[in-house]
């Protein structure tokens, strides 16, 4: 019955939402105003077959991630997130585990920046939602990838240009803002588990979680060398999301400089270089 009512709950819901709500075309013959299957296996990154057989109830026990991907793309509100989760047989994330619930404020937001390099990171600096010229200009990352922490310490791969003093700087400031979210978030098994995998593998990071080392991310400018483009030097910024915890990063160029022109120049063909 649960696996039911959580297929009807996901068809009502995909027919509610409009395409050009979440950024895609409205063109073309549709049968409901709504978005079709493989509209939102796009957005959400499951497979369309996946979809099909959870809508008529063919597939059993989604996981939290497949759950979290699907409120991600049909811009549930946080009671609507936690029915679906119900529904699927599984336990809202609790107060105590880093929320990771992107409004549909802020997915509003991402769909008027379509200019602007913008990504959508949790508390503990996972990657939720970037969109498309974010992608192209920083790359599509997967798996453990995907947090920025984990990055900086176990990937040598980074097309941020850094020196060994730009480099110490953001890393102290990242391990100081994950421990503050250690703090906040202590019933969170996957931060647990993420601080203990970089303590291991990493001895940089054990070194300043040992030292109780301070710092916090601030607003600076980058340099980026893209692999098509070229180096584009950008203000990043980030900003904070009231009652979330969210954090959302963007990248700006001066106007004028050499800079803005390589990020229109990406902004035009960055679909082309990520499908290509």
């Amino acid at each position: 019955m649960a696996t039911t009512e959580l297929g009807a709950a996901l068809r009502h819901w995909r027919d509610h939402v409009l395409p050009q709500a979440v950024g895609l075309s409205a063109g073309g013959r549709r049968r409901t105003a709504g978005l079709r299957r493989e509209e939102l296996s796009q957005l959400a990154g499951i497979s369309a077959d996946y979809i099909i057989r959870l809508e008529q109830g063919r597939a059993t026990n989604p996981s939290r991630q497949i759950v979290e991907a699907l409120a991600c793309a049909l811009r549930l509100t946080q009671d609507e997130r936690d029915h679906l989760f119900r529904l699927a047989g599984l336990a809202p994330p609790r107060p105590g585990t880093v929320p990771q619930h992107i409004t549909p404020g802020v997915h509003r937001m991402l769909d008027r920046l379509t200019g602007t390099p913008v990504a959508v990171f949790d508390a503990a600096w996972n990657q939720l939602l970037a969109n498309s010229l974010y992608t192209a200009l920083m790359g599509e990352w997967h798996g453990n990838d995907l947090n920025a922490v984990w990055r900086n310490f176990l990937n040598p791969y980074n097309r941020v240009r850094h020196t060994t003093e730009s480099k110490g700087a953001l890393q102290a400031a990242q391990v100081a803002d994950l421990r503050r979210t250690a703090g906040l978030y202590p019933d969170d098994a996957h931060l647990r588990s993420l601080i203990a995998e970089l303590r291991g593998r990493s001895t940089q990071f054990d070194n300043l979680w040992e030292s109780a080392a301070v710092g916090e991310h601030e607003a600076g400018r980058k340099t980026i060398d893209h692999p098509q483009v070229g180096a584009l030097t950008l203000d990043c910024d980030v900003l904070s999301v009231a009652g979330s915890d969210l954090r959302i990063m963007v990248y700006t160029a001066q106007p004028g400089t050499e800079g803005a022109d390589r990020l229109a120049l990406l902004s035009v063909i960055g679909t082309q270089l990520l499908t290509g």
